[in-house]
C-alpha cells in the first residue's frame, strides 16, 4: 500500500502532492515501482496536527480520487474517519475505507454497512492531537486484541460482515517506542483473530528513535527493515512511502515464505 497524502502538514510528505498533477505523477511512479493499493489521505493524523473540516477534506480527496480513477486501474483506499468523506470517496471510485478511529465516529458504522468495500480498523489510544502523552497498557498486544474484538463485534452488529475487515495495530498511535517494538515482535499473535493485518511503520518516529534520532528523510532503510519484519510476522499489507525499495524487499520475503 503506497501512501499519497494530499495534505499540507503530514509528517513526511506534507505539501508535496496537494496539486493534482503532482499527485498523478506520484501515482504513476508508485505503479511503476509495483504498488498494489494507493492510500489517499486528506487530513494529517500526526501528533499535534490540526483538525480539518469535513468540507476541506472532501475538497482535497474527491477530485484526486476521480482523477486517478479516470487514468489508472489501481485499487484506491481512502484514509479518513469522517462518514461523509467515506461515502463521497467510495462514490468517486475508492475501493477501501482505512479509518484510524476504527469506525467510532458517529454514523461511521452505518455508512460502512451500506458500502460493499473492505474496511481497515486501526487501534489508537487517545486522539491524534494528544495520543503520545504518556500512553499506558497492561499488555499492549492483549489490550489491542481486546479493542479489535470489541470493534469487530460492533461492525457485525451494524451489519458489516467480518470478512470485509482488516486490522491495523496502529504503530505510533498512542504507543511508546517499547510498545511499538512489542507489537512488531509479537505481531503474529493477532493471527488468532483470523483477519488480514495491515502495518504502517514507514518513516515513523519509532524508526528514527531506534536509529539514534534519525530525521524523517534518513529512515528509508529502517522502514524497509520494519516492513520485512512485519511481513515475516504475518502482515498481509504494509503501508509505505518508499514503494520500490519495499516491493523489492517483500519479494524476497515471499520467495522464502513460499518455499
Amino acid at each position: 500500500m503506497g501512501i499519497l497524502n494530499v495534505t499540507p502538514d503530514s509528517f513526511s510528505d506534507g505539501g508535496s502532492f496537494q496539486e493534482q498533477d503532482a499527485a498523478l505523477h506520484r501515482v504513476e511512479k508508485m505503479l511503476a515501482e509495483g504498488v498494489d493499493i494507493i492510500d489517499i489521505g486528506g487530513e494529517s493524523t500526526r501528533p499535534g496536527a490540526q483538525a480539518v473540516s469535513e468540507q476541506a477534506e472532501l475538497e482535497r480527496v474527491v477530485p484526486v480520487i476521480e482523477a486517478i480513477r479516470a487514468r489508472f486501474a489501481v485499487p484506491l483506499s481512502i484514509d479518513t474517519s469522517k462518514p461523509a468523506v467515506m461515502q463521497a470517496a467510495i462514490t468517486a471510485g475508492a475501493d477501501l475505507v482505512n479509518d484510524v478511529c476504527a469506525l467510532q465516529a458517529e454514523g461511521a458504522l452505518n455508512v460502512c454497512a451500506s458500502l460493499d468495500v473492505p474496511i481497515c480498523l486501526m487501534h489508537m489510544q487517545g486522539q491524534p492531537r494528544t495520543m503520545q502523552q504518556a500512553p499506558q497498557y497492561h499488555d499492549v498486544v492483549q489490550d489491542v486484541s481486546q479493542f479489535f474484538a470489541a470493534r469487530i463485534a460492533a461492525c457485525e452488529a451494524a451489519g458489516i460482515v467480518r470478512s470485509r475487515l482488516i486490522l491495523d495495530p496502529g504503530f505510533g498511535f498512542g504507543k511508546t517506542l517499547q510498545h511499538n517494538i512489542d507489537l512488531l515482535r509479537r505481531l503474529d499473535e493477532f493471527s488468532v483473530l483470523g483477519l488480514p493485518i495491515l502495518v504502517g511503520l514507514s518513516r515513523k518516529s519509532m524508526i528514527g528513535a531506534v536509529l539514534d534520532h534519525r530525521p524523517v528523510e534518513g529512515r528509508l532503510h529502517g522502514s524497509v527493515a520494519g516492513a520485512v519484519i512485519a511481513a515475516m510476522n504475518g502482515a498481509s499489507i504494509v503501508r509505505v512511502h518508499d514503494v520500490g525499495a519495499t516491493v523489492d524487499a517483500i519479494k524476497l520475503v515471499n520467495a522464502v515464505a513460499n518455499q
